[in-house]
């Protein structure tokens, strides 16, 4: 039996085009006899997150290896999680080590991340890194999605002029690269990046834009496509349906509400416009709307930088209210320490939030955690010594069930962190033969 809708069907409207969520209707039955089609194989995502600033490493690196590991402090909130995840410990970004070039370990540890590649020092308009994993991946793959990739971010940064030690701000603002010398731009307003992920091209934006002043929801502008397409579908299928739209209309609900919120506040108080004044409100409103876009398949390859390099972020709802980037240069203080692993905890505690509903979110006979690969960490291991080894990675995801998970892996020191990322691209469809300073592939993630 054929499907009965293909996978990349559209829900339109005007100024709008809504991606849908794998249905029951999409796949090839299950339940006919051995000798009829395999079920659809849903595709692999591949995500990259970025935390700026290093941590604290006993409270972050588990003491034992294999299955059995104890989840440390930071990672507490992962606990539930464990069975889903890889811990890495031991890998490295050497290309993110001055390297002759001095002081800027911050720039250099968002623009090597993914790169794997050294930055020219230069704070003015010649900036080389090289082409980053994610826009290799978006490269061979991304033409399967109507995004080819999709770059999210807390703060906006600046592409020129110096922020870190000679090093220009592109550096420390980036860690997509299109090109050696052109980085990605990232979105940080939840509005932007909810109507990136539904618009459908500037006029049709247009089109949407007006009629949208007169009715409540993105919703209403694909009725009429959706009620016709419910006529074809099974309860099971129609249950998913509602459920979507109760998430995409609660995500608007957020949005509409953070963007109120921010009219009203006194003028030394504003934000840019859509941005929630709430930390958490933001970053969660930011995995929501990645885990839309992976739902709905509108993109398969992902970047998120939850701060730009050196980023001094306060975190009060912990605290916290020195700077993320004054803290981390703790010189053994203990209260600063103390300081800086709630706020790894913290940021962890956010990824976990992440996780849980990418593993609620069900896709065929798994769920979009398991056909999800999730690359949380940074190219600074200790920010206290800047140091560029022993880098705190995790790993979530089964990779469509080509990835072994729970374990706490310890490899081999001076490992590159670009190993990771050759398998990653393998898994993702976008096979290599290297990456940057890649010496093989990181087979103890091998399921």
């Amino acid at each position: 039996m054929t499907n009965l809708l293909k996978r990349r069907t559209f829900l339109q409207g005007l100024g709008t085009t809504m991606a849908l969520p794998l249905l029951d209707i999409m796949q090839p039955q299950l339940n006919l006899a051995a000798a009829a089609p395999a079920a659809a194989k849903a595709p692999v995502r591949t995500a990259f997150i970025f935390f700026p600033n290093g941590v604290i490493g006993p409270s972050w690196y588990p003491t034992s290896t294999g299955l059995n590991h104890e989840m440390p402090k930071s990672l507490k909130p992962l606990e539930s999680l464990k069975s889903d995840i890889n811990v890495i410990s031991g890998l490295a970004q050497i290309n993110a080590r001055a390297l002759g070039d001095g002081a800027g370990d911050h720039a250099r540890c968002a623009s090597v991340y993914l790169t794997s590649a050294h930055p020219t020092k230069t704070s003015g308009a010649d900036i080389k890194a090289g082409v980053s994993v994610d826009q290799v991946a978006a490269q061979q793959v991304g033409h399967l999605t109507r995004l080819p990739s999709l770059e999210l971010g807390m703060t906006r940064g600046r592409n020129a002029g110096q922020c870190d030690s000679g090093y220009s701000c592109a550096y420390s603002s980036n860690i997509s690269w299109r090109t050696p010398s052109t980085p990605t731009a990232k979105e940080i307003v939840p509005k932007l990046a909810f109507e990136r992920l539904f618009g459908g091209g500037a006029e049709r934006e247009k089109q949407r834009a007006r009629h949208l002043k007169d009715r409540q929801s993105i919703l209403d502008l694909v009725k009429h496509d959706a009620d016709q397409l419910k006529k074809q579908l099974g309860r099971n299928d129609q249950r998913k349906i509602d459920e979507y739209f109760t998430s995409v209309r609660e995500i608007e609900q957020r949005i509409e509400r953070s963007t109120h919120h921010e009219k009203i506040k006194p003028p030394e108080m504003q934000l840019p416009e859509g941005i929630p004044s709430e930390f958490q409100e933001h970053i969660r409103l930011m995995y929501d709307l990645l885990i839309l876009a992976f739902q709905t398949d509108t993109t398969r390859v992902a970047t998120f930088m939850v701060g730009n390099a050196g980023s001094n972020q306060t975190f009060p709802m912990v605290g916290v209210n020195s700077g993320h980037h004054e803290l981390s240069h703790h010189r053994n203080d203990e209260k600063k320490i103390a300081d800086i692993q709630k706020i790894d905890e913290y940021l962890t505690s956010q990824f976990a939030y992440f996780l849980n509903r990418l593993k609620a979110t069900p896709e065929g006979n798994s769920n979009l955690l398991d056909n999800s690969m999730i690359c949380y960490g940074s190219a600074i291991g200790d920010g206290n010594r800047h140091s560029h080894h022993d880098l705190p990675i995790i790993l979530a995801g089964k990779g469509g069930g080509t990835i072994k998970t729970g374990f706490h892996h310890q490899v081999k020191t001076e490992t590159p962190l670009s190993n990771l990322f050759v398998s990653m691209l393998d898994r993702a469809g976008a096979p290599v033969t290297s990456f940057g300073d890649s010496t093989g592939r990181l087979t103890v993630i091998d399921s």
